[in-house]
């Protein structure tokens, strides 16, 4: 599965999914500082998979209406980078079929998946 990960997502998330043998784009890596909008127009150009901290995609694609391939949004705030890293990827190979399509919120105690049609 294809990622883009957006700079709001810590950068041993992004090492793990690597060396699980994810192809993960960074957004930290690529264009640091760029807009929401551009990070979005990105993941879409290359049907990736989006992963991000950053609420305010949530608004773009519920409230604005902008179209997405897939989300994931990573709400683990307090918990040690190895242990989200580690969430992060167990939900990727557990979940990778699900999550084109759709938004998705990971948190310490769930995994919300909602379908985009």
């Amino acid at each position: 599965m294809n990622l883009l990960a957006d700079e709001s997502l810590d950068r041993q998330i992004v090492d793990r999914l690597r060396q699980e043998g994810h192809a993960v784009r960074y957004i930290a890596e690529m264009a640091p500082g760029v807009s929401d909008d551009v990070v979005l127009s990105l993941a879409n150009q290359e049907a990736d998979l989006l992963l991000t901290a950053d609420k305010d995609f949530g608004e773009m694609v519920f409230r604005q209406g902008q179209l997405t391939r897939g989300i994931l949004l990573v709400r683990l705030a307090g918990l040690p980078s190895t242990e989200k890293a580690e969430l992060v990827t167990s939900v990727i190979h557990e979940h990778g079929t699900e999550l084109p399509k759709a938004f998705a919120v990971l948190t310490a105690r769930s995994l919300r998946i909602r379908r985009l049609e």
